[in-house]
């Protein structure tokens, strides 16, 4: 829950009276989050009980009794905001001033508690911290004018527009972009436009096929769905594929290479993270916690680095080549097949050297 403008610097963290958000200001923010007084507001009695679906007042479970408890409304909220805001304008009449705007990147009007007393906070110099910067004559604190949306200049709108007719009436469409860091969840947008059409379903297999070249960023492929292929020539950050739902990602180095793929890594850490289908490829190496919490996808990679296949649940991981520590640990489901020479990884797992879990395949 967002108090205080549409844009700038943002604080949250135990924010919880007009004070906190005087102070925050001070210091430089100009958004102010609140969540557990909200919570607190709506009902909540802090049981610290979330995790196990027993909240007594109704909040944090999918249990129809308990959710009956429920008794917060809206207004509960708003009303303690409303208190908030009150108290801000208190603080802000006695400081002086009229408005946050006033008082945002104004440290030199907080001074440190004295706690000279205390055998530990005694160290504690904050005098760093509330010392305004010196800034030229005439230049501006804070947030004065919006952001540029760097959204709207995403790889993902390029493919959208030059994809619209395929995905309006349902034809075969092969497009080739380059592709840099800068873009990240790449497809994803595509693929939201599809679902929002088709639903889960989506179109029929490789009805779009998207061919890049370069560096992938973050989530490239990252919840693609039925009908949509993701061809990479080249490299690709974090978490590719993460919770892939239908669609295709193949990851292979540029052809003039000059190194030898299996033994290197071409897509980062976390890959595949939640997917509950589709396919994936990968023609060298991957970091670490592939496949984590795969559920449905089915995946074959030249290596991965620790934590693979950690919680999957479902779906085929083939892993031709080496899997580092910890494989498979909490593994309850799906069938994972290594093919590492000189190490026996069914053996190690089942005489406990690894902590999977019965009812998987490996």
């Amino acid at each position: 829950m967002d108090f205080g403008g549409a844009s700038g610097f943002k604080t949250d963290g135990q924010m919880k009276t007009g004070r906190d958000v005087v102070i925050a200001a001070c210091l430089g923010a100009e958004e102010y989050g609140f969540a557990t007084a909200p919570l607190i507001a709506l009902g909540c009695v802090m049981m610290r009980k979330c995790h196990l679906n027993t909240c007594p007042v109704g909040i944090a479970t999918q249990d129809p009794v308990l959710r009956a408890q429920f008794a917060g409304t809206p207004e509960h909220v708003v009303n303690y905001l409303f208190f908030v805001a009150e108290e801000v304008r208190e603080v802000l009449s006695e400081m002086g001033f009229r408005t946050l705007d006033e008082i945002v990147g104004r440290p030199d009007l907080l001074s440190q508690v004295d706690v000279s007393w205390h055998w530990k906070a005694k160290h504690l110099d904050l005098s760093a911290l509330l010392t305004r910067p010196q800034v030229p004559h005439g230049a501006m604190i804070r947030c004065v004018e919006r952001q540029p949306d760097i959204l709207a200049e995403q790889l993902d709108w390029e493919v959208v527009r030059k994809a619209k007719e395929a995905v309006e009436h349902p034809r075969r469409l092969q497009l080739s972009l380059p592709i840099s860091n800068r873009n990240r969840t790449t497809g994803t947008l595509l693929s939201y436009f599809i679902t929002a059409k088709y639903g889960e379903a989506g179109l029929r297999e490789d009805t779009i096929d998207l061919r890049f070249t370069g560096t992938a960023g973050q989530s490239f492929g990252a919840f693609v769905t039925r009908g949509i292929t993701l061809r990479l020539r080249g490299e690709a950050n974090d978490y590719v594929g993460k919770g892939l739902s239908g669609g295709k990602i193949i990851v292979a180095p540029p052809t003039d290479a000059g190194y030898v793929a299996e033994e290197n890594v071409v897509i980062g850490n976390v890959a595949l993270y939640g997917a509950t289908g589709g396919e994936a490829y990968f023609r060298g190496r991957a970091g670490e916690r592939f496949a984590v919490r795969n559920s449905g996808a089915k995946a074959v990679v030249e290596g991965i680095g620790d934590h693979g296949c950690e919680y999957m649940t479902g779906g085929v991981v083939v892993v031709l080549g080496s899997t580092g520590r910890n494989f498979a640990a909490g593994m309850s489901g799906g069938f994972a097949y290594v093919y590492e020479p000189g190490r026996n990884v069914s053996r190690e797992l089942q005489s406990g050297d690894g902590r999977s879990a019965p009812g998987h395949g490996i």
